[in-house]
């Protein structure tokens, strides 16, 4: 392969971008994102670049900038840098690295766009990306939209490079004299695309050596498979779902029953909505039971069961968001973001000291099912190290939390005892101690 001439074609074929585009390139300083670099300052598109420094790898971070600036400057593309503290970010919204980081670059990319005229952001994924999109996507669960790797387009966000393979990119990089670093991280087994890149793909390939170029294939075909499926499924909304005062309303008997129904509802609410598969099926559940009123949450929508019908709407600023939480319950979501549960015995905890995002509570101490609800004025707790009761306003407000965070805020409920402020204080009454024999373990991640 010609990466220059297949770079080209690739652009061309999938209308990727046109000769009047402005194109801001999204930097790291690794092999992937300094060959698109060389290639873009070769193709004669209006360019410039964007690095972002997460400031987690020391010395690495600052090396990984400099490089950039150099080569860059050495293009002759204009470059802009932004340092971000994404530990503090990470503890102040208990989100997870990836999650953090991925929100602050792509925050600031949307910020260069808007301030310099760039037309379109290129990421440097590359066909290995996507193949190990699809076994993260596989091994966490998911439809079929979810094993169609990564998109080439997303609104102005394109990924050129989605033809070559990681080996094909190296290789060029090493015969051009393209200078990249290795991120240490990943070489770590810490996170799951590690696992899946250094671990499971190199098993598989061993048994078929052209399994990169064979995904590729498997991930076209599903592709095509999903927009069929989108096809078929617009033509079902428009014959099914009625809009009235803002709320669609989608009408089951105007299904042809012999569909299936939950794959129609599934897609209905996913693609538009975007509730997740589980909320679906309890949704679905409910509607088996006729259970009229019964209400589901996706992060900007509310989904109510009504006779025979699904009413969807965005979630009003004073509604409560209340979900219940029954016994043994995998997660729930609220806002924008989930809640997963997990019981252990209390020998099993190895760490007694947890950031805010994470709550450890005594099990045995709460009265199922648990509330959901987002918090109300004259709503209180005895906050973890505390003897006496506090307002939940009063806390917030101690906290420094704006008042668009407290609008979002969360409170998770036994009987009606606040047992979790989410996010930032579990209750006093409810934690740990020297009798305490099962633990709920309960981690809030952002979707």
């Amino acid at each position: 392969m010609i990466l220059p001439e297949a770079f080209e074609q690739y652009i061309k074929e999938n209308k990727l971008l046109t000769p009047d585009d402005r194109v801001l390139l999204t930097v790291s300083g690794g092999v992937d994102s300094m060959v698109m670099l060389r290639l873009f300052a070769q193709s004669g598109y209006r360019v410039g670049v964007a690095h972002c420094n997460f400031q987690l790898r020391g010395q690495e971070s600052d090396e990984d900038e400099m490089l950039v600036a150099e080569e860059a400057a050495r293009l002759g593309a204009p470059c802009c840098n932004r340092r971000f503290d994404t530990q503090a970010e990470m503890e102040r919204t208990g989100e997870s690295m990836e999650m953090a980081a991925r929100r602050l670059r792509y925050a600031w990319f949307e910020e260069l766009c808007r301030e310099q005229g760039y037309t379109a952001v290129a990421v440097a994924h590359h066909a290995d990306d996507s193949i190990e999109t699809f076994f993260i996507n596989l091994l966490r669960g998911t439809g079929l939209r979810g094993l169609t790797g990564i998109s080439t387009q997303v609104g102005r966000i394109v990924r050129p490079l989605l033809f070559a393979s990681r080996k094909e990119i190296l290789e060029y990089a090493v015969a051009n004299k393209i200078p990249f670093r290795e991120d240490s991280s990943n070489r770590s087994t810490k996170y799951l695309r590690n696992k899946i890149r250094l671990g499971l793909i190199p098993r598989i390939r061993e048994i078929s050596p052209k399994f990169t170029a064979l995904m590729q294939r498997n991930i076209g075909r599903l592709t095509e498979a999903q927009q069929f499926i989108d096809h078929g499924i617009e033509r079902i909304r428009r014959e099914a779902v009625t809009t009235c005062e803002g709320t669609e309303i989608i009408h089951l008997e105007r299904i042809d029953p012999a569909f299936p129904r939950g794959f129609v509802i599934y897609e209905l609410l996913g693609s538009a909505y975007g509730f997740k598969g589980d909320v679906i099926d309890a949704l679905c559940h409910a509607l088996d039971q006729q259970a009229t009123g019964r209400r589901f949450y996706s992060r900007e929508h509310v989904a109510y069961v009504d006779r025979g019908t699904i009413a969807v709407a965005p979630i009003p600023d004073d509604d409560a968001c209340c979900t219940t939480v029954e016994y043994g319950a995998a997660r729930s979501y609220c806002g924008n973001s989930v809640l997963y549960y997990e019981y252990a015995d209390i020998d099993a905890i190895k760490e007694f000291g947890v950031p805010e995002q994470i709550a450890q509570v005594d099990a045995d101490k709460l009265h199922y099912p648990l509330t959901l609800r987002r918090w109300q004025e004259g709503d209180w707790f005895v906050p973890f190290g505390m003897t006496g009761r506090k307002k939940v306003s009063d806390f917030l407000t101690d906290a420094k939390v704006s008042a668009a965070e407290k609008q979002r805020q969360f409170v998770l409920l036994s009987d009606e005892e606040i047992v979790w402020l989410v996010g930032r204080r579990i209750d006093d009454r409810f934690r740990l101690t020297e009798s305490t024999e099962n633990v709920l373990r309960i981690t809030k991640e952002i979707v």
